[in-house]
């Protein structure tokens, strides 16, 4: 038996896969796409909890991005 795989998003399985069907069917499958929204909008999605959050700042962060609510102005 294959592994599930979720060829469409590029986010780590670790987040759940609750998270991951749910920020793909709210149109998010790109780090890209987690900057241009807030953790507080992300947190709204079902599936989404402070565990994925958390999971996805440090992926964003080591791509030199963050959500959109945290990021400053220079």
């Amino acid at each position: 038996m294959m592994a599930e795989q979720t060829p469409a998003t590029e986010f780590p399985t670790r987040i759940g896969k609750v998270a991951t069907r749910e920020l793909i069917a709210h149109g998010y499958t790109r780090y890209d796409h987690l900057a241009e929204v807030s953790a507080k909008e992300l947190l709204r999605i079902h599936g989404v909890g402070p565990k994925a959050i958390r999971i996805l700042e440090a992926e964003l962060a080591l791509r030199g991005k963050c959500f959109a609510d945290q990021a400053t102005s220079e």
